[in-house]
C-alpha cells in the first residue's frame, strides 16, 4: 500500500498542468476587422503589463455575450488602447463589448503551487 502511495505522489510531481499564466481583466474592444487574417491585435503597453508577447496562444471571454474562443496575439501600437479582433473572432463581439484576455501556462505541479499570475485592470480607454 505505501508503494502504490509513493508511486501515485511520484506521478503528481512529474505531472504537467496548465495554470493562469496572465490575464487581461475587462478591456474594451475598440475594432473589429473580419477582413483582416485571424488574431487579436492588442496595445503593445497592455501587453507588455500583462507579460503577453506576440504569437502567444489566448482564450478571450466575451462579457456582453458569453462567447469564448481561442486565437493567438498581433502586437499593436503602443499606447493606441486597442483590441481589434480579426478574423472569424469579429463576428463573435462588437465594437465596446468588455472582454477577458487569458494566457495559460504549462508546468510542473510543485512549481504551478507557488507561480504567481499577472493580473491587470487597465483603466477606462484599455490605458494601465
Amino acid at each position: 500500500m505505501a508503494d502504490r502511495m509513493n508511486n501515485r505522489f511520484e506521478v503528481f510531481k512529474a505531472m504537467m498542468i496548465e495554470v493562469l499564466k496572465s490575464k487581461l481583466h475587462r478591456v474594451v474592444v475598440t475594432e473589429a476587422n473580419l477582413n483582416y487574417m485571424g488574431s487579436i491585435t492588442i496595445d503593445a503597453d497592455l501587453m507588455d503589463a500583462a507579460n503577453m508577447i506576440a504569437g502567444e496562444k489566448v482564450q478571450v471571454v466575451d462579457n456582453n455575450n458569453g462567447e469564448r474562443f481561442e486565437t493567438y496575439i498581433i502586437k499593436g501600437e503602443r499606447g493606441s488602447g486597442c483590441i481589434c479582433l480579426n478574423g472569424a473572432a469579429a463576428r463573435k463581439v462588437m465594437v465596446g463589448d468588455t472582454i477577458i484576455i487569458i494566457s495559460y501556462a504549462l508546468m510542473d505541479f510543485d512549481e504551478a503551487k507557488t507561480f504567481t499570475p499577472t493580473v491587470v485592470f487597465p483603466k477606462e480607454g484599455n490605458k494601465l
